[in-house]
């Protein structure tokens, strides 16, 4: 069975490119990465310029599912990633994928709780990557969003259903520091996440979307608390 290209609401062109193989970005997992067009943010240090600000894409739904069918067997799962995903309506998507037999990793910024909880109501995910951009405070200063409940109503949501999931955060200096990090691993903690905390310290690329320079701040790996789970990768 495929996606109705006319009636689905996926639209036709909405995936930006993908990567047909990767052992790196799915845990103990072979996979490829199914990059989507288009995000609710407009974090300055974003690595995706060129996906972020995509109107369109190269392929569509069915493209990836035609390359999924002559991948059974050698692949393991499929990775949704942007851009920002959950901006889709990933739910036909999905069950394709997963009527094929692979399982599916969500890279999210949590925007989008009511779509995510759907997903999970259907058991079309079975792991996800959460980014928390910064703290409360400084959430629409990094994101140029206004969306810190819906990322909090997600994070939640992953928490009360036990559901296997990772925390991870950019780490920018001009942006955050030490103590933005620590503030962060304890919301994450008291709320009941066990696991480590990911900390991604942002390199200069210069394809960022405000082109952002690496700061000359120098990270102080020894401010951070010790008594969390934060790794520095």
């Amino acid at each position: 069975m495929s996606i109705d290209r006319e009636n689905s609401s996926l639209s036709a062109k909405s995936i930006y490119d993908f990567t047909p193989f990767t052992h790196l970005d799915y845990p103990n997992h072979l996979a490829c990465i199914v990059w989507f067009s288009g995000c609710n943010m407009r974090c300055s240090y974003c690595y995706n310029k060129d996906i972020v600000l995509a109107k369109n894409g190269k392929y569509s739904p069915q493209d990836i599912l035609d390359f999924l069918k002559k991948r059974v067997g050698l692949l393991d799962g499929v990775v949704l990633s942007g851009g920002e995903a959950s901006m889709q309506d990933l739910l036909p998507f999905c069950k394709e994928i997963k009527s094929r037999g692979f399982k599916i990793k969500l890279d999210t910024n949590g925007t989008n709780p009511k779509l995510i909880g759907s997903l999970l109501d259907l058991d079309l995910l079975d792991y996800i990557a959460l980014d928390y951009k910064a703290p409360q405070a400084k959430f629409a200063k990094v994101t140029l969003s206004n969306k810190f409940d819906e990322f909090s109503q997600t994070l939640d949501l992953l928490l009360e259903r036990n559901f296997p999931f990772e925390a991870r955060t950019t780490l920018h200096l001009d942006l955050l520091d030490e103590e933005d990090i620590n503030e962060i691993a304890y919301d994450l903690a008291s709320r009941g996440y066990k696991k480590p905390y990911f900390v991604q310290l942002f390199r200069d690329t210069g394809t960022n979307i405000g082109d952002i320079r690496e700061s000359s701040k120098k990270l102080n790996e020894e401010l951070f608390d010790k008594n969390l789970k934060i790794d520095l990768r």
